[in-house]
Order: structure tokens, then sequence, then C-alpha cells
């Protein structure tokens, strides 16, 4: 998963042992998606212990996975190749969640604030302030697209990290924001870099990498993020069997969390395995109609659009269109991104079996169900234009 997604995200803690209850049993649910109630477990943990910045920043960061869940954006098919966050929509906040972020992070740096003042060289205080900086940029980045605030935000948040890692070099925990931050602006293309001139920071993918590697071997509480980000790296990079390990690591950690097994099913699809791709479908499809723990919300369509996406990407178009169909009957229930996805294949696979009035169709209901989207804007390029076999390979070329 991106929990995965989220190469530029900030989770703070696995399941340690020493961790503080009310926050293991937060970060329980967040590892396995169920977003709303770590929110409520988070903030239990805040009205316990107010004046702890920590808990501030691990219920923002709770409302900011949950609105990334919400959009389907916690799949590494999100962030490998082209940079596509770049691309997508704005994410859309309710207000109350825009204000319990907000506000979550604002009382973490007053109180972050206020400990260095008594001591500057509080490195708690330090990382709470460097952490809440972080989720602040990325909620710039994901949610408004305001890229320099977001550079800004970042890079302060960085700096503060550098400073934990002088004065306390045995925290490698505080290197995660220095490796996700070296790999994520060392990955913009040439005009967002600009920005990052801008904001004084350059940006390293290698030496990002090497970072994280350094804190998914040594560190304490950040280790788990890291080996998620080292999965996500090596997908991107076109390395699905390094990414694949961790994929299975994680499936055994966090039982309820079902987007692991939709990426296994990649992961081995990109390594030319079909049949463990399709099981791991399989595995899914059992564990919803069991009704087993964490997949009950899961909707069958999202099975449907991932087979059909499957067996598009593997030549068969007549199959795919089945799966296609069942996931777009109801394409209400699926994430802003797989349903508009699954009309876009739908589509395509359509015109590939010469069904032209059918495809047309298709594409007219992906620009009708998110019009913004990069795959609203290809379905009307196919509205005057054939998607053909040729173009197929070219995007797996």
């Amino acid at each position: 998963m991106t929990g995965a997604l989220a190469f530029l995200l900030l989770a703070q803690a696995a399941l340690w042992p020493d961790m503080d209850p009310m926050v293991q049993k937060g970060y329980d649910h967040f590892y396995n998606l169920e977003y709303l109630e770590a929110i409520a477990s988070f903030q239990k943990a805040v009205e316990a212990a107010p004046a702890d910045p920590d808990r501030r920043n691990h219920l923002a960061q709770a409302v900011l996975f949950s609105l990334m869940f919400r959009a389907g954006a916690l799949e590494t098919e999100m962030v490998t190749g082209g940079n596509p966050f770049l691309r997508r929509p704005k994410m859309e906040p309710a207000p109350a969640e825009e204000k319990l972020f907000d506000d979550s992070l604002a009382e973490c740096i007053r109180l972050s604030k206020a400990l260095l003042e008594k001591n500057p060289n509080d490195t708690k205080a330090l990382y709470a302030q460097g952490v809440a900086l972080g989720l602040r940029g990325t909620y710039n980045y994901l949610v408004k697209k305001a890229w320099l605030d977001s550079l800004k935000d970042m890079t302060a948040g960085r700096k503060l990290h550098n400073r934990v890692y002088e004065l306390d070099p045995s925290n490698v925990d505080s290197l995660m924001m220095q490796g996700m931050h070296d790999y994520v602006v060392g990955s913009l293309p040439f005009t967002y870099k600009v920005l990052g001139f801008l904001a004084g920071f350059h940006g390293d993918r290698e030496k990002g990498i090497r970072t994280v590697r350094i804190v998914a071997e040594k560190g304490k509480y950040n280790r788990v993020d890291a080996e998620i980000l080292l999965g996500i790296v090596a997908r991107r990079e076109r390395r699905p069997g390094d990414a694949l390990k961790i994929c299975e690591k994680l499936r055994s950690q966090f039982p309820r969390n079902f987007l692991i097994l939709f990426e296994l099913s990649q992961m081995y699809a990109d390594l030319g395995d079909k049949d463990n791709a399709w099981k791991a479908l399989d595995r899914v499809e059992e564990l919803k109609k069991s009704d087993a723990p964490g997949f009950h919300s899961l909707p069958l369509e999202r099975i449907e659009f991932a087979r059909g996406n499957l067996l598009f990407w593997y030549d068969d178009p007549e199959a795919a269109i089945v799966h296609l169909r069942k996931a777009t009957e109801r394409a209400q229930l699926l994430d802003p991104n797989s349903g508009v996805t699954a009309w876009l294949r739908l589509g395509q696979c359509l015109d590939l079996r010469g069904r032209r009035a059918e495809a047309k169709a298709a594409y007219r209901s992906a620009m009708e169900y998110w019009p913004g989207s990069e795959e609203a804007k290809s379905a009307r390029k196919y509205l005057d234009k054939v998607f053909t076999i040729n173009e197929k390979r070219a995007m797996t070329g």
C-alpha cells in the first residue's frame, strides 16, 4: 500500500510495545485503513494528554490519510511514473475535516514552541514541530496544490529534524523526513524543481533512498514507514520483486488492510505472474464474502475493477469487459480514481473489440464521472480517435 501511499507522508509510528495504549490503538486502526476509528482513538488520546504535541500530529495525520483513502489515492499505482499527483484535481475535504486538521497542527506548533522557549534544544519539541510542518506541507501539496507553500513547509520541517539528529545522533527516526524530502523533490519534473531552488532545496533521489534504507534498518517508530516507502520506490522504479517482499511482510502485520492484497496482485502482474496476480484478487473476494474484519466496507465492484484492469493489461479485452461492466454498474460505490479508470478501461477494451458505439458511451461516462481528471481527458481524446492495440503497447513500453 502507499499508506503505504503516500510516499510524501509522515506516518509517525508503527505498533511498538512501549507506545501509549491509546496511541497504539489509533495506529492499529490507522494501518488497517480504519480511519474514522483512528481519528476517534487519537481524539481520545489528545483529551488524555492535551499538552502532548505528538498526539496532535497523530490526529492530523489520520485526517489526511482519510482524505487520501476516500479519493482512492492510497495505492502505488498513483505514484508510479509521471508524478500523477501533480496532475490530479484537488481533494475536497469537508469543512469539519479541514478545521480538525488545521486546528490540530496549529495547537501542535503552539505547544512545541512553548517547550522550545524553555529549552531550545528540546528534541521532542523540535521533532513534533518538524512533523507538523511536514504534514502541513503535504496537505498543501496534495489537497491545496500550493506547491511553493508546500516546499517551504517541508524544507522548514526538514531543518528542524536535521537539528534533532545533530543533537541526538541516536534518533535515527529523525532522518525519515530528510530521506523522503530528498527523494520526493529529486523526483519532481524540472519545472517543479525550480520551486525547490526557490525554497532553498534541490533534492537528491539516490541520497533519499539511502537515507530511508538506514531508517528501515535502524529506526524505531518510523521503521515500518521506511519499509513502505522503499516498497513504493521499488515499484516506481520497476523492481517489483523487491516490492513484493515488503508487501508480503506488511500483509502479515496488518491483516485487515485490503489494499495490501490489491498491491500484491499488481506486484505479481508487474512480474508477469498472472496466476498469482489473479489468486490475490480471489483472496480479496473470499475475505469480502466471508465478512472478514476490515473487508466489510470494500465494495465488490472494486474487486471487479481490479480483475478487469488486470485482464486489460494481459491483452484479454473480451474477458475484461465482463468485469468492467460489473464494476461500472454501480460506479458510485467506487472511489473517484477507481471509478473513472473503470469507465476509461471499459471504453478502451470495447474499442479493441471494434465496438465503437459502446466505447464512446463509456468514454462519455468517464468524462461525467470525474470531469477534471487525467482519465477524463484521455476519454475525451478517444471520443474522436479509436483506441488501438499499438497505443496500449505504447502505454507499457
